[in-house]
């Protein structure tokens, strides 16, 4: 499927000036790496030595301010994420400015569910560094402002803790700025070099939403509609209850963005969902892009 994230950027945000295609040294055959937007990096063109070879997108991601070539502001896309709808670059950034959808949350640990350990971890960070009372205050109008949608229900709801109790987290792809990682990086070096130091992700691990965390927490962002995109979660919520929602949200185009997040299936179940995944990415973006042979 990666062939159509690649037809959806070059479609529906033909803006953009690079895409630096992160990667241990796999490329795909249909790849056309000759393409003059595309920049091949390799784990070991940015991540340092003592942390590889590494197994875990914390490290991956926790480092990407370290590729020299890329610019101040950038989106992060997980492989999973996919463009359907045509983007502009304010969608992402204005003013030089990151935008997000924000909202205050009650994370759930489970034992087998380990992202919500980053989160948990994530946010400890965040109330080290900031005042929740006063940042809430000083950017009231962030936090309560309409384009959130109904997502400013948790807000409203938890806004009289002590402390941020954690952050909603919209599942899209993230817009980043590389001088906030590093500022991240040199005020909290330890706990991100004992990250990146795990060979695999682990429950004391922090991971990339702690740089928008700390965007948001800081002010340093401007509100994005809640209706940009969607999140799907097949593991979630089961693929019954996904699947067709999915792809209607897909073939009516009704958002820009789409997160289509894996999870146990049987085969015949993984078979048919391709098909029809396949079939709606067609749809959207019948012809190849010039990133394929």
């Amino acid at each position: 499927l990666l062939r159509y994230w690649f037809r959806g950027v070059e479609k529906y945000a033909p803006w953009v000036n690079k895409i630096y295609f992160i990667t241990w040294g796999h490329i795909p055959e249909w790849l056309d790496t000759t393409n003059e937007k595309l920049v091949i990096v390799n784990h070991k063109d940015y991540i340092p030595e003592k942390y590889l070879p590494t197994f875990s997108a914390n490290t991956i991601e926790d480092n990407l301010f370290r590729i020299k070539e890329l610019s101040e502001n950038f989106v992060l896309f997980n492989d999973d994420f996919y463009l359907i709808n045509k983007t502009t670059p304010e969608d992402f950034f204005e003013n030089s400015m990151p935008k997000d959808t924000v909202a205050l949350n009650v994370h759930c640990p489970k034992k087998s569910l380990i992202s919500q350990y980053f989160c948990i971890n994530d946010v400890s960070i965040i109330n080290e560094h900031f005042d929740f009372r006063k940042s809430l205050k000083e950017n009231f109008w962030k936090w309560f402002n309409l384009k959130n949608g109904k997502h400013i229900l948790r807000t409203i709801t938890l806004m009289k803790c002590p402390r941020f109790p954690g952050f909603w987290q919209h599942h899209l792809a993230s817009s980043l700025k590389k001088s906030v990682m590093k500022e991240v990086w040199d005020k909290e070096y330890d706990i991100l070099d004992n990250t990146c130091m795990n060979r695999f992700r682990s429950t004391a691990d922090v991971n990339q939403w702690l740089f928008k965390e700390w965007q948001i927490a800081s002010g340093n962002f401007i509100n994005r509609s809640a209706k940009f995109g969607k999140a799907y979660y097949i593991d979630r919520d089961g693929i019954k209850n996904t699947k067709k929602d999915m792809l209607k949200y897909m073939s009516k185009q009704k958002g820009k963005m789409i997160a289509i997040n894996d999870g146990k299936m049987s085969d015949e179940e993984f078979e048919s969902l391709t098909a029809d995944l396949k079939d709606t990415f067609e749809k959207l973006y019948p012809n190849k892009s010039s990133f394929e042979k």
